[in-house]
């Protein structure tokens, strides 16, 4: 994976995420139905990533902003709507893979591996792999998309979560930090070893595509 850190743009958390808030803690609930609107997508992603249970994925979106609501008026503007709402959903969805080891039944849905993510924004490594123009090269660019998927998905849980707040959100450093509630240096360390990871993983692919004649 490339070192150069240019990820997506975050959510834009301007003003009107602090007025928005203002508002809901003063008893407007359509204020937060604005919120849950604009965030709800990439919340359902961000747990599509810890949870492989797409069943299981809307409901621990929907406990997110429950936890949300409950908690707004203690939330003082000191970062980032979008941070701390990115916290809560991870902490949400930690609590509910804890549940899910004390009882592992789950639906035949669990782990499959990133078909809810299908339809979803994909990351800026996966959009410049599958956006040549020859259909063999976007074939070869989707069989590298998938692998740098599978190879996510191999990750331990904890660098998994950093690159894809990195990656595929376009969190900051800083931000990546109080999400999960960790040094700086710990964020940039988690991220590097999940680099160093995924391109040893598709490392073999690439040597492969490279030597192929069309």
């Amino acid at each position: 994976m490339s070192t150069e850190d240019s990820p997506q743009s975050p959510p834009v958390a301007s003003d009107s995420d602090a007025m928005l808030v203002e508002r809901t803690v003063a008893g407007d609930q359509k204020a937060f139905e604005l919120l849950v609107i604009k965030y709800q997508r990439r919340i359902q992603r961000l747990i599509g990533r810890m949870v492989r249970d797409v069943d299981l994925v809307e409901d621990i979106a929907q406990e997110t902003f429950i936890r949300a609501y409950r908690a707004l008026a203690q939330f003082r503007g000191e970062a980032q709507f979008y941070t701390w709402l990115y916290r809560i959903a991870v902490n949400t969805a930690k609590k509910a893979l804890m549940e899910l080891k004390r009882d592992p039944t789950v639906s035949e849905n669990s782990f499959k591996s990133g078909q809810s993510d299908e339809s979803d924004e994909t990351s800026p490594l996966e959009n410049e792999l599958i956006s040549s123009e020859t259909p063999e090269a976007v074939l070869a660019g989707k069989e590298i998309a998938q692998m740098v998927n599978a190879a996510m998905e191999a990750l331990p849980e904890e660098l998994r979560q950093a690159i894809t707040l990195r990656e595929i959100e376009g969190l900051s450093y800083e931000e990546i930090s109080e999400v999960m509630n960790c040094p700086i240096g710990t964020v940039r360390s988690r991220i590097f070893r999940a680099r160093e990871a995924i391109s040893a993983r598709i490392k073999p692919l690439l040597e492969n595509q490279s030597g192929k004649r069309w």
